[in-house]
């Protein structure tokens, strides 16, 4: 259990998935990347293109690059490019939210979420290639963050000029952001950002009474009124308790007990009894608001998992595999191979009109924290089998990064 699936998504990973959408998902005449392929795997050309998707690709084929797969250095390298070259705003500085497919500003509202994805990407990029130049421009990137983003009381503005209610999905990818190139880099600005994001998350984003994470809030950073207020992701409760489990390695603060509160709410009120699938949204008393569900919130829940079994040695493979064969045997069972089909309703229906490239980032992060971890799942199975047949097993190796 856990093992063969594990070698399963290896298979669709590097034998489909990166070689499809290094040629597929790759725009060679205009640069960049498609934001979406057709239900038959053929690019959409002709839409607007989120930069948050570029960032994202970069991402994927960077990570891809350290675990062995020769073009994906390339690839990203090719996205930094298009990534420089057409998403920075000159003068004004910062990044912005939306291209045309000819690689024009369509809209420069400077985004808290789309700045986090430019953070991580670069992170990667140099992570996986050592170059310089990506640091920097991270650098040059939360100069813009801590100028222009910054709220007048705690956190961060989600766009600016500040719309509606303010959220704490920005600042969760900011945080991400910041632990990769924190871990990538040593460099201390990036470890204060992240101490203050996990204690913005612990005082403001995260109800201790319900277990829940607070996704709209008020200017003062209170849980928003009705049903806005109310909602509540499990997918973000299980990627919060992944977050804070690498937030407790790096930076030694004990965060297990809210990863294990996050886990358990989302475990008992937003996966389906019977296929296992994440919902999409409940509210915080568990009533059911959306019972479909997208492709990453099940990615979440293998993330989740893995990381209490690191905190603490929770055995995470019955959850880690079932989550983990629902994505191999129906999202990621669409046709071409390699790509998917994102969102399914309450019964199972498929509703997703196309194939978002954003999900890729997903996949690829929950499949290579499964990968990490292998050699110690399979060393707890090789355990199990020793005591049964009357063997002494070794001692369960601890996974590594």
């Amino acid at each position: 259990m856990c093992v063969q699936e594990a070698e399963r998504a290896r298979q669709w990973m590097f034998q489909k998935a990166l070689p499809f959408w290094a040629e597929v998902g790759v725009d060679r005449v205009r640069g960049g990347f498609h934001e979406a392929l057709g239900l038959d795997g053929r690019p959409l050309v002709d839409g607007d293109r989120r930069l948050r998707v570029t960032c994202r690709q970069i991402y994927v084929y960077s990570h891809a690059a350290t675990l062995g797969y020769q073009p994906g250095l390339g690839v990203a390298w090719d996205g930094f490019e298009y990534l420089t070259e057409k998403g920075w705003l000159g003068r004004q500085g910062g990044w912005a939210r939306l291209l045309t497919a000819d690689g024009q500003v369509r809209d420069a509202t400077p985004e808290l979420y789309d700045h986090a994805f430019v953070l991580f990407a670069l992170g990667w990029l140099h992570r996986a290639s050592g170059d310089p130049r990506p640091l920097a421009w991270a650098h040059r990137t939360l100069d813009f963050v801590e100028a222009q983003l910054r709220h007048p009381s705690a956190g961060f503005l989600h766009t600016r000029p500040s719309r509606g209610w303010r959220l704490q999905n920005p600042h969760m990818h900011l945080l991400e952001a910041s632990l990769v190139l924190y871990e990538t880099s040593g460099h201390a600005r990036f470890a204060e950002l992240a101490v203050e994001l996990a204690t913005l998350f612990t005082g403001r984003f995260y109800d201790p009474r319900s277990a829940t994470v607070i996704e709209a809030l008020t200017d003062r950073l209170a849980r928003a009124p009705g049903p806005p207020g109310r909602r509540a992701e499990p997918g973000h409760h299980f990627e919060w308790a992944w977050l804070l489990a690498g937030y407790q390695r790096l930076l030694g603060e004990p965060m297990a007990e809210t990863a294990r509160a996050l886990t358990a709410f989302g475990e008992r009120v937003g996966v389906h009894p019977v296929t296992g699938a994440t919902y999409n949204a409940v509210e915080a008393d568990g009533t059911l608001v959306d019972g479909g569900s997208r492709t990453w919130p099940n990615t979440e829940r293998v993330k989740a998992h893995i990381a209490l079994f690191e905190l603490d040695g929770t055995d995470p493979r019955g959850p880690v595999a079932q989550s983990t064969r629902l994505l191999l045997d129906v999202y990621l069972a669409h046709r071409p191979a390699g790509t998917w089909m994102d969102h399914f309703d309450l019964d199972g229906n498929p509703i997703a009109t196309t194939i978002p490239s954003a999900t890729f980032y997903h996949l690829f992060v929950a499949f290579a924290e499964l990968w990490r971890v292998e050699p110690a799942l399979r060393a707890m199975s090789q355990r199990e089998e020793g005591r049964r047949d009357g063997r002494v097993a070794g001692p369960i190796l601890r996974a590594g990064r």
